[in-house]
């Protein structure tokens, strides 16, 4: 079952609830009917909404900031490499062919393998981790040997630095980023909330059966979206290994990314 006929059946069964304990509610009860509902009630009821809808708003942008940044690791990584390639061109044309080399195999390894297995897994692959540090053993391991070389030393060993820190951090946003308490803060928020539409004596017409069901609909669909996103790699809206594919063309990954 794909997200999205996940959501439309998650939507409606949120609706046919709804309005099942409506109806059932309206069936079962002896007590008598009132006309008004008692200003306490209301009262509570916004205010439970608002804290909910505060608490929704934090998590929707929670998750969204947390896929943004992501996408921000992906173009550091990207870019950094794309400069090694570019900067070794210093170097002697068997030592700069291997230096591209091993970087052209990181990126195609990233795209091709990486990031199907950071959507399965959670995780960046161990695999992925050597072959970076390969790219770092061909230049820390030969000395310079001209001034040129010399030059170019440190900035090629930085923007390895910096393509390895990106990887970490996109380690850390693979899998899940929502914890757990917080998804059982949410899940039992919009059960108090859509349940405080019983405690307002909802009557079983159709404009207040639509009302319910449409509310309870939103909720679902909230809910859906945080989890979606929760996971940047793994979502139906998922992180794409784009730059990589736009910084290195000549590695035709364009199919797998």
């Amino acid at each position: 079952m794909g997200p999205w006929v996940a959501l439309v059946v998650a939507a409606a069964a949120a609706c046919l609830v709804a309005g099942a304990v409506v109806l059932l509610r309206r069936h079962q009860s002896t007590e008598p009917r009132h006309d008004e509902t008692p200003d306490v009630i209301e009262y509570i009821t916004m205010m439970i909404g608002i804290v909910y809808a505060i608490v929704l708003g934090l998590a929707i942008a929670g998750v969204w900031q947390a896929r943004v940044a992501a996408e921000d690791d992906v173009l550091r990584e990207a870019q950094a490499l794309h400069e090694v390639g570019d900067r070794a061109a210093v170097y002697p044309p068997e030592v700069r062919d291997k230096i591209r080399a091993d970087v052209d195999a990181y990126v195609s390894y990233v795209v091709r393998v990486e990031w199907t297995y950071m959507g399965d897994h959670g995780t960046i692959s161990d695999k992925g981790t050597q072959l970076l540090e390969q790219v770092r053993a061909d230049v820390a391991t030969r000395p310079p040997t001209t001034e040129l070389e010399a030059q170019s030393y440190l900035p090629i060993l930085d923007r390895i630095t910096v393509a390895d820190d990106a990887r970490s951090a996109r380690g850390q946003y693979a899998g899940a980023t929502m914890p757990g308490l917080v998804w059982i803060g949410l899940i039992a928020g919009a059960a108090i909330t859509v349940g405080m539409l019983f405690a307002l004596q909802i009557r079983h017409t159709p404009r207040e059966l639509a009302l319910a069901g449409c509310f309870s609909a939103l909720i679902a669909f909230l809910l859906f979206m945080i989890w979606d996103f929760d996971n940047p790699f793994g979502g139906s809206v998922r992180v794409t290994a784009r730059p990589f594919i736009d910084l290195f063309p000549y590695l035709d990954l364009r199919k797998n990314g």
